[in-house]
């Protein structure tokens, strides 16, 4: 069966598919532990040939939705997270969502990689100097305060979601922990309720558009829910510590990601203006 005729991709084959169904399944994994899958699904589908930008992220959102779904859901089960602060963060970060696209249009996300990579660096020094942050929740507001302070969590990294994208359950953590005081648990059970607000909010904009890929999706959202469901329940039943070691080795890789793009998008363009 050729299956780039069934999926709509001429040029996909069978190794190319499969190599993309296991980054999803891994992608899963990882967003349901601390977010930033997006940096292995996204890729992949960029390796398929004949597909478009806009087709790879339409359908890359398309399987996050029902990855962060299956961890919201098991997290909200079996981890039991605050939903008061959860769903009103979750509502103002599908809004900056919207206003990160609308921003995207007209200012190239380049501008602001450089600032991003100077903060995720940090944020690694801090959380690797700092071995007890993360490890009990020790709430830093209360009351009116603590929801404001998620409220603008919320709405700035929904803002990034729109704008830019990858690691944003990432940063969702971060917030949570260092800002808010949450741990490491509970925080990533909190940012898979917001992470999947974000995600619907921008697949909501690429549907109308035409640009969801839905076998391909389909394909991957079952191995993307896969990954998600075994990454929540080890987050869960290991723990804090577990999910500190892999936040700080995703937070190393998206510095590098996002490295690799500042290089590229605008210290070779001046190097080469220098010639």
């Amino acid at each position: 069966m050729d299956i780039g005729s069934v999926l709509g991709l001429e040029q996909l084959t069978w190794g190319t598919l499969i190599l993309v169904v296991v980054a999803a399944f891994a992608a899963g994994w990882i967003d349901a532990v601390v977010g930033g899958g997006g940096l292995l699904q996204l890729p992949a589908l960029l390796l398929i040939p004949g597909i478009s930008p806009i087709q790879a992220l339409a359908t890359n959102k398309l399987a996050s939705v029902f990855g962060t779904a299956t961890s919201s859901v098991t997290y909200y089960r079996l981890a039991k997270p605050d939903i008061r602060t959860a769903l009103p963060m979750a509502a103002i970060a599908l809004v900056g969502s919207f206003g990160g696209a609308a921003v995207a249009t007209v200012l190239p996300a380049a501008a602001f990689k450089p600032i991003i990579v100077v903060a995720l660096l940090a944020v690694a020094l801090f959380t690797a100097f700092r071995p007890q942050m993360g490890a009990a929740t020790r709430l830093r507001f209360s009351g009116h305060k603590h929801h404001i302070m998620a409220g603008l969590s919320g709405l700035v990294i929904g803002f990034y979601d729109g704008l830019i994208g990858p690691g944003t359950g990432t940063f969702l953590v971060i917030s949570l922990v260092a800002l808010l005081g949450y741990d490491f648990l509970q925080a990533s059970a909190k940012a898979k309720i917001v992470n999947l607000a974000t995600n619907t909010g921008a697949l909501l904009l690429f549907i109308p558009h035409g640009a969801v890929l839905w076998l391909l999706g389909g394909i991957l959202a079952v191995a993307n829910v896969a990954g998600s469901y075994l990454g929540s329940r080890m987050a869960i039943s290991r723990g804090t510590t577990f999910i500190r070691v892999v936040f700080l080795v995703v937070v190393v890789a998206l510095i590098a990601k996002l490295g690799v793009d500042v290089w590229n998008e605008n210290i070779v363009p001046a190097l080469a203006q220098l010639r």
